[in-house]
């Protein structure tokens, strides 16, 4: 072999290493180039013909080609398209790159299994690298989306069909004022009638026309729907025509109005709740303490014992949570109420007539209730679940949606207070317990059992604190120290309402939520809660025995 230049043959080699490295890495960018056009999997097999065909357009690269096959899938007829649709969308469903199986994947403890997304059937687990997406971009996901919920339409769920046209709220076109005009007079259920009226006036909204649109904008005019505000605030803006604009204008305008007054009705709702909350937190304590006269500093903690409870009956039956919560109560009414009559028996008959010493024993005892709790249970908060039934929104409109748990706990405290209303005054109990509150003595003369009565008494108001902490445990966190946030208001509570007075305990409560609710978005909840105690002394300096005066031992002396 001889060098280039001394005319020895060339064979093909440089003599240069940077260019054979070059030469190199030019043939592997061409190797990996050839490989990416390569097809990316097997084709898919489903054993329906325009299924495979619609995800053999959904496996080419180019987008176009991608959306044809959406389009396709869409149309193929097939029972579970929907699904199909929400799946490539939700990145969920997936293909198996070796033998083209289009699947579900379904994470268990034994690995990824591999779910037939048409038949349901279990083809065994699979790593998770074998399982490919659909690779989509945003203008197939707006696609997707439309015809997901064009399918939807159809559905005979009334729930579903609501979904579907809320869905497309946010992506109305002009045409879809003809495609829901026809739906519109099939349709049989109330709600998805009104948001079908909806889009087809938010679709008119965008006619060329400034007539129709005008017209558009005088049926969306009562509409609180955020899409349809939006359209509105478009024309009121931008609109060419001065009319369109004025008339835009004006039906935002009596849209803000409603907002506003459902703002109001929550704001209301809200403040009922958190008044059913103090209710039932002083209820029980307007037995102990206005008709027994005993200033009980350990009601709150017979209301943490309630709440403990409810959460050892969970414990109990960890599979039926709403049926825990419903014997929750009986069994946290039992618990508390033989726990106050042990602290009445064991603590308090020996103290009345002593207001300062009651005080300071019964705190004492609420000391040692919560040390209890810590050494028995645990120091930190335990973890009480909402049944079912207590989750979720009740949904009245775009603007106004009520928590069931806040909902049921308002109409518990209602029934609360009628079982209450009624035993006080329709049983023998409750004959004596006001006949030993107005004149110990008389009572006495005439054959009623004092002493029993007390314990009954107090053990009744312990009770029904128990039943106050199950409501509680569905609002907040569960501790040894739950009590203590709620005593104070307790007092307050009944203190505002008039000593003894169920009726002031209800009024008082449920006013002093609402006038708490109705400040905290300008005052904030800390100086909120100040001002309302503010409001309470000066009240009770104008009318020391408060809203519903009653005679009794506490007022008597």
């Amino acid at each position: 072999m001889q060098a280039r230049g001394t005319g020895a043959p060339y064979t093909g080699a440089t003599s240069n290493p940077k260019e054979d490295l070059t030469m190199l890495r030019f043939l592997v960018t061409l190797l990996l180039l050839c490989l990416a056009s390569a097809p990316i999997a097997a084709e898919i097999e489903t054993g329906d013909a325009a299924i495979d065909a619609a995800f053999a357009q959904l496996l080419d690269r180019n987008f176009d080609v991608k959306a044809q096959g959406v389009a396709a899938l869409a149309a193929s007829g097939h029972p579970k398209t929907g699904e199909l649709l929400r799946g490539i969308l939700e990145s969920e469903l997936r293909y198996l790159k070796e033998n083209g199986r289009l699947v579900w994947m379904q994470k268990r403890d034994d690995g990824e299994h591999a779910i037939d997304a048409l038949s349901g059937e279990d083809y065994g687990t699979y790593s998770s690298r074998k399982f490919k997406k659909f690779p989509i971009n945003n203008a197939m996901r707006g696609q997707l989306r439309a015809l997901a919920a064009e399918l939807e339409l159809h559905d005979a769920d009334p729930t579903v069909r609501l979904r579907a046209v809320n869905a497309m709220l946010d992506n109305v076109e002009p045409e879809h004022a003809a495609l829901f005009s026809g739906l519109l007079e099939k349709e049989q259920d109330a709600a998805v009638r009104e948001a079908m009226s909806s889009v087809i006036a938010l679709a008119r909204l965008s006619a060329t026309d400034p007539a129709e649109r005008r017209k558009a904008i005088d049926d969306v005019s009562g509409s609180l729907e955020p899409a349809v505000r939006n359209g509105l605030t478009r024309l009121a803006n931008s609109d060419p025509d001065k009319l369109v604009r004025a008339e835009a204008a004006a039906s935002l305008r009596k849209i803000e109005d409603k907002v506003r007054l459902y703002g109001h009705v929550e704001t209301l709702f809200f403040g009922l709740s958190a008044g059913s909350v103090l209710v039932l937190a002083a209820i029980g304590l307007a037995i102990t303490f206005g008709v027994m006269g005993v200033i009980n500093m350990a009601h709150g903690e017979l209301i943490m014992l309630g709440a403990y409870t409810t959460y050892l009956m969970q414990q109990l039956m960890p599979d039926m949570i709403g049926l825990s919560i419903v014997l929750s109560i009986p069994a946290a009414f039992i618990v508390s109420g033989l726990v106050g009559i042990a602290i009445e028996r064991g603590i308090i008959r020996f103290l009345y007539g002593r207001p300062l010493e009651t005080l300071l024993a019964t705190f004492g005892v609420s000391l040692v209730l919560q040390q209890l709790v810590r050494t028995a249970i645990s120091p930190q908060n335990v973890p009480v679940s909402n049944p079912e039934f207590l989750s979720g929104l009740w949904q009245i409109n775009s603007v106004l949606a009520l928590t069931y748990n806040r909902l049921y706990i308002f109409i518990f405290c209602l029934l609360v207070f009628a079982g209450l209303f009624f035993v006080l005054k329709h049983t023998r109990l409750g004959l004596q317990v006001r006949a030993v509150s107005q004149n110990r003595s008389m009572a006495r003369a005439m054959g009623v059992r004092s002493a029993r009565v007390d314990a009954l008494t107090f053990g009744l108001g312990s009770g029904i604190a128990g039943i106050a902490g199950v409501a509680l445990s569905q609002l907040t966190n569960v501790g040894p120290n739950l009590g203590q946030s709620y005593i104070v208001d307790s007092f307050m509570v009944v203190v505002f309402g008039g000593v003894g007075n169920l009726w002031g305990t209800l009024i008082g409560g449920l006013g002093l939520g609402i006038a708490n609710k109705i400040m905290e978005p300008w005052a904030g909840a800390v100086l909120a809660k100040i001002l309302v105690l503010v409001f309470i002394i000066l009240f009770i300096q104008k009318r020391p025995r408060g809203l519903f005066p009653q005679k009794g031992r506490a007022v008597e002396g």
